[in-house]
């Protein structure tokens, strides 16, 4: 059951983190949908987990949430003020897709060893959209950079 609680507090701060994006995110509106409806899968992702949770008598954790909140909201702070602001947020948009896929991998296993079906069922999808938006990005190398290249001019401060 913890698992499935870090889980569903990974995936919140996931969805936080690709709306915060979008808020401070301007002139770049092919990123921006692609940042929307990433941020829908997470939500979905995590309505998933609450089914889950809530099947077996648990709820999520408000203080993993807070927690994962709190450094989530330290790193948006030091990619804000950063000249390269739209690709540092690609980079960590990359890594954590990964940190997703493993922690969903690991759910499915822990559900299919336990010979729960409806976990097991709910969580099947999951991981695989998690590959799928990744395998994207890796298709796209450094799309924010390709997309506007003067906002990799040293000295010029990009608009996200």
């Amino acid at each position: 059951m913890a698992s499935t609680v870090n889980a569903h507090a990974l995936e919140n701060r996931a969805a936080q983190l690709l709306s915060r994006q979008v808020e401070r995110l301007e002139n770049c509106p092919e990123r921006e949908r692609r940042l929307r409806k990433h941020s829908g899968k997470s939500r979905r992702r995590m309505a998933r987990l609450d089914e889950i949770l809530r099947a077996r008598g648990s709820a999520p954790s408000a203080l993993w949430v807070a927690g994962l909140s709190l450094m989530g909201d330290l790193a948006a702070m030091t990619h804000a003020v950063s000249q390269d602001a739209v690709r540092k947020n690609a980079f960590a948009d990359h890594a954590f897709a990964h940190c997703e896929i493993a922690s969903y991998r690991a759910l499915l296993v822990l559900a299919e060893a336990a010979g729960d079906m409806p976990a097991t069922a709910a969580l099947r999808e999951s991981p695989a959209e998690a590959e799928r938006t990744a395998q994207r990005r890796a298709d796209r190398p450094d799309p924010p950079t390709r997309s506007d290249p003067r906002r990799a001019t040293p000295g010029r401060t990009p608009r996200v």
